[in-house]
């Protein structure tokens, strides 16, 4: 990791990117405290240029453009999930391990809560993290009469219908033989990290995200077969919009989306880069999953004995 001692004893500034919501006022509050502690302990703290005004704090570096995380040690998410899968945009392309603090509801992606966050900061200023990669999907879309999209996700990448009226025909096929033809609102795509977002809702498995595979969950299918499947890390998805059905939209991470004309064909396949995720403490993912769902661990009817 960043950090240490350089030649001849002069020391090495250690950085860190700054990420945050700052449209709610105790988000941007919590960003000013981090952002204080960070520079106090010899960070400097870099901030998205378009967050320095509402941040207002002397000390702070303003960056723009994809490059923002280049050569930090790490990236701070203040926020929600939206905030981490904003943030993952500029940690996965530098390769920085990204820290989420959830500030909002669930933060299904958030290392830490709000409450942890004086000892969160700590435990970065002391390195006392270790750090974990979560696969990721990369994506190709191809149609006639225009260019090829290119994008990713660490969530899910889904295909929907553009027409709320309409039913979208899909052909899928996975490692290069078809699998079904579905009448649906769409197909979702996953990580074992997004299998407790969309894909979840479209009534998908929850997966361990130590677990390497890709999730397919088509969307309100009409068809005999819909079941989600789960499928090795080195499958291909291709989705393959009917010529002859509506207009469909292609997302990644809920942030990303792009038009599909009728007869266009998606491409899915585990991403070349992770994310890198920290970790501040050992805990298992079940005790995460019971938190964050509310999950009623002596029963729904409670323990009678």
């Amino acid at each position: 990791m960043p950090g240490g001692s350089g030649r001849a004893g002069v020391a090495v500034s250690r950085t860190a990117l700054l990420v945050t919501h700052t449209g709610r006022r105790r988000s941007t509050e919590h960003a000013r405290t981090v952002a204080a502690d960070l520079i106090a302990a010899g960070f400097e703290v870099r901030v998205v240029a378009e967050e320095a005004e509402d941040l207002d704090l002397p000390g702070v570096v303003p960056v723009t453009g994809p490059q923002a995380a280049e050569g930090a040690e790490i990236v701070f998410a203040l926020g929600g999930d939206g905030t981490f899968l904003r943030a993952a945009e500029l940690a996965r392309p530098a390769k920085v391990p990204l820290l989420g603090i959830n500030l909002g509801k669930v933060g299904f992606l958030a290392e830490a809560e709000i409450g942890d966050l004086d000892v969160a900061v700590r435990d970065v200023v002391g390195r006392n993290y270790s750090v974990d990669e979560r696969l990721t999907l990369d994506v190709t879309a191809e149609f006639d009469g225009g260019p090829t999209i290119e994008s990713w996700a660490l969530n899910e990448i889904s295909v929907e219908k553009g027409e709320r009226a309409q039913m979208l025909e899909l052909l899928v096929d996975v490692d290069g033989r078809p699998l079904s033809r579905y009448g649906c609102d769409g197909v979702v795509c996953a990580t074992p990290t997004g299998s407790t977002a969309y894909a979840f809702s479209g009534g998908g498995p929850v997966v361990w995200p130590e677990v390497e595979a890709l999730l397919l969950v088509p969307i309100s299918a009409h068809a005999l077969f819909s079941r989600p499947l789960v499928t090795a890390p080195t499958s291909t998805f291709s989705i393959t919009v009917d010529p002859f059905t509506t207009l469909a939209v292609l997302c990644c991470d809920g942030r990303r989306v792009y038009d599909l004309p009728p007869g266009a064909r998606v491409t899915v396949r585990r991403g070349t880069l992770p994310v890198r995720v920290v970790r501040l403490r050992d805990r298992s993912f079940t005790a995460r999953l019971v938190a964050k769902f509310d999950l009623p661990v002596h029963g729904w009817r409670g323990n009678r004995r």
